[in-house]
Protein backbone atom coordinates (compact mmCIF):
# COMPACT_ATOMS: atom_id res chain seq x y z
CA UNK A 1 0.00 0.00 0.00
CA UNK A 2 2.88 2.29 0.82
CA UNK A 3 4.63 1.50 -2.53
CA UNK A 4 1.55 2.51 -4.55
CA UNK A 5 1.33 5.84 -2.69
CA UNK A 6 5.00 6.53 -3.42
CA UNK A 7 4.43 6.05 -7.21
CA UNK A 8 1.31 8.29 -7.33
CA UNK A 9 2.97 11.37 -5.84
CA UNK A 10 5.60 11.81 -8.63
CA UNK A 11 2.89 11.54 -11.28
CA UNK A 12 0.85 14.26 -9.62
CA UNK A 13 3.92 16.48 -9.34
CA UNK A 14 4.81 15.92 -13.02
CA UNK A 15 1.25 16.75 -14.22
CA UNK A 16 1.17 19.87 -12.09
CA UNK A 17 4.46 21.06 -13.58
CA UNK A 18 3.22 20.56 -17.16
CA UNK A 19 0.01 22.46 -16.50
CA UNK A 20 1.89 25.29 -14.83
CA UNK A 21 4.31 25.63 -17.73
CA UNK A 22 1.55 25.80 -20.29
CA UNK A 23 -0.32 28.50 -18.33
CA UNK A 24 2.86 30.54 -17.96
CA UNK A 25 3.63 30.30 -21.68
CA UNK A 26 0.15 31.44 -22.56
CA UNK A 27 0.56 34.47 -20.30
CA UNK A 28 3.89 35.35 -21.97
CA UNK A 29 6.25 34.71 -19.06
CA UNK A 30 9.97 34.72 -19.92
CA UNK A 31 11.62 31.36 -19.37
CA UNK A 32 15.22 32.52 -19.71
CA UNK A 33 15.76 31.81 -16.04
CA UNK A 34 16.08 28.27 -14.81
CA UNK A 35 12.97 26.83 -13.25
CA UNK A 36 12.99 26.66 -9.53
CA UNK A 37 13.40 23.27 -8.00
CA UNK A 38 10.31 21.95 -6.41
CA UNK A 39 10.89 20.97 -2.85
CA UNK A 40 11.70 17.32 -2.72
CA UNK A 41 9.11 15.24 -1.10
CA UNK A 42 10.99 12.05 -1.49
CA UNK A 43 13.58 10.27 -3.64
CA UNK A 44 11.12 8.87 -6.20
CA UNK A 45 9.53 12.34 -6.81
CA UNK A 46 12.93 13.92 -7.53
CA UNK A 47 13.68 11.24 -10.04
CA UNK A 48 10.33 11.85 -11.86
CA UNK A 49 10.93 15.59 -12.03
CA UNK A 50 14.40 15.14 -13.52
CA UNK A 51 13.09 12.74 -16.12
CA UNK A 52 10.26 15.13 -17.27
CA UNK A 53 12.35 18.32 -17.17
CA UNK A 54 13.87 17.59 -20.56
CA UNK A 55 10.45 17.29 -22.13
CA UNK A 56 9.28 20.44 -20.42
CA UNK A 57 12.30 22.35 -21.78
CA UNK A 58 11.66 21.06 -25.29
CA UNK A 59 8.00 22.06 -25.07
CA UNK A 60 8.96 25.46 -23.75
CA UNK A 61 11.42 26.01 -26.61
CA UNK A 62 8.82 24.96 -29.12
CA UNK A 63 6.22 27.32 -27.66
CA UNK A 64 8.76 30.17 -27.61
CA UNK A 65 9.58 29.54 -31.28
CA UNK A 66 5.89 29.52 -32.18
CA UNK A 67 5.33 32.73 -30.21
CA UNK A 68 8.31 34.39 -31.95
CA UNK A 69 6.97 33.32 -35.37
CA UNK A 70 3.54 34.63 -34.44
CA UNK A 71 5.00 37.94 -33.29
CA UNK A 72 6.97 38.24 -36.54
CA UNK A 73 3.87 37.54 -38.61
CA UNK A 74 1.87 40.05 -36.58
CA UNK A 75 4.63 42.63 -37.00
CA UNK A 76 4.73 41.99 -40.76
CA UNK A 77 0.93 42.22 -40.95
CA UNK A 78 0.92 45.47 -39.00
CA UNK A 79 3.67 46.88 -41.23
CA UNK A 80 1.65 45.87 -44.30
CA UNK A 81 -1.45 47.55 -42.85
CA UNK A 82 0.58 50.69 -42.07
CA UNK A 83 1.98 50.67 -45.62
CA UNK A 84 -1.48 50.30 -47.16
CA UNK A 85 -2.90 53.01 -44.87
CA UNK A 86 -0.03 55.31 -45.86
CA UNK A 87 -0.54 54.59 -49.55
CA UNK A 88 -4.28 55.16 -49.20
CA UNK A 89 -3.68 58.45 -47.39
CA UNK A 90 -1.21 59.55 -50.07
CA UNK A 91 -3.66 58.51 -52.83
CA UNK A 92 -6.45 60.42 -51.07
CA UNK A 93 -4.27 63.49 -50.80
CA UNK A 94 -3.34 63.22 -54.48
CA UNK A 95 -7.04 62.84 -55.41
CA UNK A 96 -7.94 65.87 -53.30
CA UNK A 97 -5.21 67.88 -55.05
CA UNK A 98 -6.50 66.70 -58.45
CA UNK A 99 -10.11 67.60 -57.52
CA UNK A 100 -8.96 70.99 -56.23
CA UNK A 101 -7.08 71.60 -59.48
CA UNK A 102 -10.12 70.54 -61.55
CA UNK A 103 -12.36 72.85 -59.49
CA UNK A 104 -9.97 75.75 -60.09
CA UNK A 105 -9.91 74.97 -63.81
CA UNK A 106 -13.72 74.75 -63.85
CA UNK A 107 -14.07 78.12 -62.12
CA UNK A 108 -11.55 79.64 -64.54
CA UNK A 109 -13.47 78.22 -67.54
CA UNK A 110 -16.73 79.46 -66.02
CA UNK A 111 -15.29 82.95 -65.69
CA UNK A 112 -13.99 82.81 -69.27
CA UNK A 113 -17.39 81.59 -70.48
CA UNK A 114 -19.18 84.39 -68.64
CA UNK A 115 -16.77 86.97 -70.08
CA UNK A 116 -17.27 85.54 -73.59
CA UNK A 117 -21.06 85.61 -73.13
CA UNK A 118 -20.96 89.21 -71.96
CA UNK A 119 -18.78 90.17 -74.92
CA UNK A 120 -21.11 88.35 -77.33
CA UNK A 121 -24.14 90.01 -75.75
CA UNK A 122 -22.52 93.43 -76.04
CA UNK A 123 -21.65 92.77 -79.69
CA UNK A 124 -25.17 91.52 -80.38
CA UNK A 125 -26.66 94.61 -78.70
CA UNK A 126 -24.43 96.88 -80.76
CA UNK A 127 -25.34 95.04 -83.95
CA UNK A 128 -29.04 95.26 -83.07
CA UNK A 129 -28.76 98.99 -82.41
CA UNK A 130 -27.03 99.50 -85.76
CA UNK A 131 -29.72 97.44 -87.51
CA UNK A 132 -32.46 99.48 -85.79
CA UNK A 133 -30.75 102.70 -86.85
CA UNK A 134 -30.45 101.50 -90.45
CA UNK A 135 -34.05 100.25 -90.41
CA UNK A 136 -35.26 103.59 -89.08
CA UNK A 137 -33.39 105.46 -91.82
CA UNK A 138 -34.79 103.08 -94.45
CA UNK A 139 -38.29 103.54 -93.03
CA UNK A 140 -37.94 107.33 -93.27
CA UNK A 141 -36.77 107.04 -96.88
CA UNK A 142 -39.63 104.70 -97.77
CA UNK A 143 -42.11 106.98 -96.02
CA UNK A 144 -41.01 109.99 -98.06
CA UNK A 145 -41.05 107.92 -101.24
CA UNK A 146 -44.52 106.67 -100.39
CA UNK A 147 -45.75 110.20 -99.70
CA UNK A 148 -44.41 111.36 -103.07
CA UNK A 149 -46.04 108.43 -104.88
CA UNK A 150 -49.28 108.97 -102.94
CA UNK A 151 -49.38 112.60 -104.04
CA UNK A 152 -48.79 111.63 -107.65
CA UNK A 153 -51.38 108.84 -107.45
CA UNK A 154 -53.90 111.19 -105.83
CA UNK A 155 -53.50 113.68 -108.66
CA UNK A 156 -53.78 110.90 -111.24
CA UNK A 157 -56.85 109.48 -109.50
CA UNK A 158 -58.50 112.91 -109.38
CA UNK A 159 -57.94 113.33 -113.12
CA UNK A 160 -59.12 109.80 -113.80
CA UNK A 161 -62.17 110.33 -111.60
CA UNK A 162 -63.09 113.49 -113.47
CA UNK A 163 -62.79 111.73 -116.80
CA UNK A 164 -64.66 108.71 -115.50
CA UNK A 165 -67.49 110.86 -114.18
CA UNK A 166 -67.80 112.59 -117.52
CA UNK A 167 -67.80 109.25 -119.34
CA UNK A 168 -70.24 107.81 -116.83
CA UNK A 169 -72.60 110.71 -117.25
CA UNK A 170 -72.47 110.30 -121.04
CA UNK A 171 -72.90 106.57 -120.77
CA UNK A 172 -75.77 106.95 -118.30
CA UNK A 173 -77.58 109.25 -120.71
CA UNK A 174 -77.05 106.78 -123.54
CA UNK A 175 -78.11 103.89 -121.29
CA UNK A 176 -81.29 105.67 -120.23
CA UNK A 177 -82.12 106.30 -123.86
CA UNK A 178 -81.39 102.70 -124.80
CA UNK A 179 -83.43 101.36 -121.87
CA UNK A 180 -86.36 103.58 -122.75
CA UNK A 181 -86.30 102.34 -126.34
CA UNK A 182 -85.86 98.73 -125.20
CA UNK A 183 -88.67 99.06 -122.65
CA UNK A 184 -91.01 100.44 -125.29
CA UNK A 185 -90.07 97.61 -127.65
CA UNK A 186 -90.47 95.03 -124.85
CA UNK A 187 -93.91 96.30 -123.93
CA UNK A 188 -95.02 96.17 -127.54
CA UNK A 189 -93.66 92.64 -127.95
CA UNK A 190 -95.20 91.58 -124.60
CA UNK A 191 -98.60 92.89 -125.66
CA UNK A 192 -98.35 91.06 -128.99
CA UNK A 193 -97.22 87.86 -127.23
CA UNK A 194 -100.05 88.01 -124.71
CA UNK A 195 -102.58 88.53 -127.47
CA UNK A 196 -101.15 85.60 -129.40
CA UNK A 197 -101.17 83.40 -126.28
CA UNK A 198 -104.78 84.37 -125.54
CA UNK A 199 -105.84 83.43 -129.03
CA UNK A 200 -103.90 80.16 -128.82
CA UNK A 201 -105.43 79.34 -125.41
CA UNK A 202 -108.91 79.95 -126.72
CA UNK A 203 -108.25 77.74 -129.76
CA UNK A 204 -106.67 75.04 -127.57
CA UNK A 205 -109.56 75.16 -125.09
CA UNK A 206 -112.06 74.79 -127.89
CA UNK A 207 -110.12 71.90 -129.37
CA UNK A 208 -109.72 70.25 -125.95
CA UNK A 209 -113.42 70.59 -125.23
CA UNK A 210 -114.25 69.01 -128.54
CA UNK A 211 -111.79 66.17 -127.98
CA UNK A 212 -112.97 65.65 -124.40
CA UNK A 213 -116.57 65.49 -125.46
CA UNK A 214 -115.72 62.99 -128.17
CA UNK A 215 -113.59 60.89 -125.79
CA UNK A 216 -116.28 60.94 -123.12
CA UNK A 217 -118.72 59.60 -125.60
CA UNK A 218 -116.22 56.89 -126.60
CA UNK A 219 -115.49 55.99 -122.99
CA UNK A 220 -119.13 55.79 -122.03
CA UNK A 221 -119.78 53.68 -125.05
CA UNK A 222 -116.96 51.33 -124.04
CA UNK A 223 -118.16 51.29 -120.42
CA UNK A 224 -121.62 50.26 -121.56
CA UNK A 225 -120.13 47.61 -123.84
CA UNK A 226 -117.92 46.08 -121.13
CA UNK A 227 -120.75 46.29 -118.60
CA UNK A 228 -122.88 44.22 -120.95
CA UNK A 229 -119.98 41.78 -121.41
CA UNK A 230 -119.57 41.45 -117.61
CA UNK A 231 -123.29 40.86 -117.15
CA UNK A 232 -123.30 38.28 -119.98
CA UNK A 233 -120.35 36.43 -118.40
CA UNK A 234 -122.20 36.24 -115.08
CA UNK A 235 -125.35 35.07 -116.85
CA UNK A 236 -123.44 32.21 -118.51
CA UNK A 237 -122.36 30.89 -115.10
CA UNK A 238 -125.68 31.61 -113.35
CA UNK A 239 -127.71 28.55 -112.34
CA UNK A 240 -131.44 29.50 -112.54
CA UNK A 241 -134.78 27.90 -111.65
CA UNK A 242 -138.44 28.98 -111.89
CA UNK A 243 -138.40 30.44 -108.37
CA UNK A 244 -136.10 33.21 -109.64
CA UNK A 245 -138.35 34.38 -112.45
CA UNK A 246 -139.01 38.09 -112.30
CA UNK A 247 -136.50 38.58 -109.43
CA UNK A 248 -133.07 40.29 -109.36
CA UNK A 249 -129.98 40.99 -107.25
CA UNK A 250 -127.81 44.09 -107.05
CA UNK A 251 -124.14 43.24 -106.40
CA UNK A 252 -120.93 45.31 -105.86
CA UNK A 253 -117.89 44.00 -107.76
CA UNK A 254 -114.21 45.05 -107.49
CA UNK A 255 -111.89 44.12 -110.39
CA UNK A 256 -108.14 44.08 -110.94
CA UNK A 257 -106.58 45.41 -114.17
CA UNK A 258 -106.50 41.89 -115.64
CA UNK A 259 -110.22 41.35 -114.84
CA UNK A 260 -109.60 39.17 -111.79
CA UNK A 261 -112.40 39.55 -109.22
CA UNK A 262 -110.80 40.83 -106.02
CA UNK A 263 -114.10 41.24 -104.17
CA UNK A 264 -117.86 41.09 -104.45
CA UNK A 265 -120.61 41.98 -102.00
CA UNK A 266 -124.39 41.71 -102.11
CA UNK A 267 -126.06 45.12 -102.04
CA UNK A 268 -129.74 44.14 -102.22
CA UNK A 269 -132.17 41.77 -103.90
CA UNK A 270 -133.72 38.32 -103.66
CA UNK A 271 -131.64 36.05 -101.44
CA UNK A 272 -131.87 33.08 -103.78
CA UNK A 273 -130.92 35.15 -106.82
CA UNK A 274 -128.13 36.85 -104.81
CA UNK A 275 -126.65 33.52 -103.74
CA UNK A 276 -126.72 32.26 -107.31
CA UNK A 277 -125.19 35.53 -108.55
CA UNK A 278 -122.32 35.39 -106.01
CA UNK A 279 -121.70 31.75 -106.96
CA UNK A 280 -121.64 32.64 -110.66
CA UNK A 281 -119.12 35.48 -110.06
CA UNK A 282 -116.83 33.20 -108.03
CA UNK A 283 -117.11 30.51 -110.68
CA UNK A 284 -116.19 32.95 -113.45
CA UNK A 285 -113.18 34.21 -111.43
CA UNK A 286 -112.20 36.72 -114.11
CA UNK A 287 -114.49 39.23 -115.88
CA UNK A 288 -113.95 41.27 -119.06
CA UNK A 289 -112.08 44.60 -118.61
CA UNK A 290 -110.83 47.22 -121.07
CA UNK A 291 -107.07 47.70 -121.57
CA UNK A 292 -107.73 51.47 -121.75
CA UNK A 293 -107.07 53.14 -118.40
CA UNK A 294 -109.95 55.64 -118.47
CA UNK A 295 -112.44 52.87 -119.31
CA UNK A 296 -110.99 50.52 -116.64
CA UNK A 297 -111.14 53.28 -113.99
CA UNK A 298 -114.91 53.51 -114.47
CA UNK A 299 -115.35 49.69 -114.26
CA UNK A 300 -112.88 48.69 -111.51
CA UNK A 301 -115.62 49.16 -108.90
CA UNK A 302 -119.17 48.76 -110.20
CA UNK A 303 -122.67 48.10 -108.90
CA UNK A 304 -124.40 45.63 -111.25
CA UNK A 305 -128.00 44.38 -111.28
CA UNK A 306 -128.36 40.74 -112.30
CA UNK A 307 -131.74 39.34 -113.37
CA UNK A 308 -132.02 35.67 -114.34
CA UNK A 309 -132.89 35.14 -118.05
CA UNK A 310 -135.21 32.33 -119.18
CA UNK A 311 -135.52 31.01 -122.77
Amino acid sequence: MSGKSDFTIPLIVSASIHIGVIVILVMGVDFSEKPKVVPQASAPAIQAVIVDQKRVNEQVEKLKAEKLATERKEKARQEELDRKAREAREAREREQQRIKKLEQERKQKEIETQNAAKAAQAAKLKEQQEKEKAAKAEAQRKKKEAERKAAEEAAAKAEAKRKAEEAAAKKAAEERKRKAEAEAKRKAEEAARREQERMMQEALAAEQAALSQTRNKQVMSEVQRYTSMIRATIQRHLVVDESMRGKSCRVFIRLAKDGFVTGNEIVSGDPVVCRATKAAINKAGRLPVSPEADVYNKLKEINLTVQPEFN
